[in-house]
């Protein structure tokens, strides 16, 4: 094994608390089912010839377009109106900061390790998300899939990432909480993690920067 010589970390998920939470709670909340969601997204996809989430973490669509969209497709699948303009707020705020996670990267970034985010987001989320953990005194770089026109598991933002760090995939650990996202860091000869839980994560990684054999950093 390379020495690992950086770590990559995603967001939502990952350095907060499970995404699938705050997307049940607004579930609850507004009474609009998940599948609903889902099936007024595919078909969006289907009509325009373009996924608008993707489009959306893109940078490609705007916040207010996307949720403009949304609604009008619910309303014509199921003939209800939907106030979806108050999502990301109500979205943020039943995400929390995952304080584990956070602390042992902080402790890795002062060992000497190379620290960058790699998320997929969206461009008018940005002042929320950063307002919820301490992003620069963790990570030296940041590449938003809304600000580079390319999101995960595209191959090219890894390597984007990797070419700004400066440091091969071969010598980065990747964690994230998506399947497909590990597989395509995986295949770029990253050491990937894949995030179910905070304990599980940094028993991972810690195993994975031992085996890398890098005695300045024990």
């Amino acid at each position: 094994m390379s020495t690992i010589e950086a770590v990559i970390s995603d967001f939502g998920g990952v350095l907060t608390s499970p995404l699938f939470h705050a997307f049940a709670a607004y579930q609850e909340e507004e009474g609009v089912p998940l599948e609903t969601l889902g099936t007024a997204l595919a078909r969006v996809a289907e009509t325009d010839g373009a996924n608008p989430l993707f489009e959306l973490e893109c940078g490609r669509m705007t916040e207010a377009a996307f949720l403009a969209r949304l609604a009008t497709q619910i309303y014509d699948d199921v003939g209800r109106t939907i106030e979806l303009h108050s999502f990301p707020e109500r979205y943020f705020a039943h995400l929390h900061p995952n304080e584990p996670m956070i602390a042992y990267l902080a402790g890795l970034r002062e060992r000497g390790y190379r620290m960058a985010m790699l998320t997929n987001n969206v461009r008018e989320w940005e002042p929320r998300w950063r307002a919820m953990l301490p992003v620069e005194e963790i990570f030296e770089l940041v590449v938003d899939s809304a600000f580079v026109d390319m999101r995960k598991p595209d191959p090219r933002i890894y390597e984007l990432t990797c070419e700004r760090l400066g440091v091969d995939a071969r010598r980065c650990v990747f964690i994230d909480d998506v399947d497909v996202n590990i597989v395509a860091a995986r295949e770029l000869g990253m050491t990937a993690v894949h995030f179910r839980d905070a304990e599980q994560a940094i028993a991972e990684v810690a195993a994975a920067l031992e085996a890398s054999g890098d005695p300045a950093r024990d």
